[in-house]
């Protein structure tokens, strides 16, 4: 088991808390999808930077999709994690939670409910 430790982030060097506390309450970046390579260089980066890499890396992967190759994505293989992240799963418009094309990838298939961002 690791334990928290106070880091600096990398990109605008505020501090937070990095690692596992638990077996069970895993660091938060877990939370994300494992897109990053460890040798992409830098150390942590703080929630707030992290989510924004995260989400500059989906866009970019993103414009590669078309209807014709979106069945046969990488994102359909990642692991699965159980939260959904407001900003890279979904954003909230009037109330409604309206899922992204990440979102929809991760999935694999269409649902056939005319999803806005449906990349199928």
């Amino acid at each position: 088991m690791n334990t928290t430790k106070i880091k600096v982030c990398s990109s605008c060097e505020s501090k937070f808390g990095c690692g596992d506390i638990s077996v069970e309450n895993k660091c938060w970046c877990n939370d994300y999808p494992p897109i990053f390579n460890l040798s992409e260089g830098g150390d942590c980066l703080c929630p707030d930077c992290f989510k924004e890499a995260c989400g500059d890396k989906i866009d970019a992967y993103l414009e590669t999709i078309t209807p014709k190759n979106a069945l046969k994505n990488k994102a359909r293989f990642l692991p699965k994690t159980e939260k959904l992240i407001e900003g890279i799963d979904y954003y909230i418009e009037d109330g409604n939670y309206v899922f992204k094309t990440w979102f929809h990838l991760k999935r694999g298939t269409c649902c056939d409910n005319k999803c806005r961002h449906c990349p199928y």
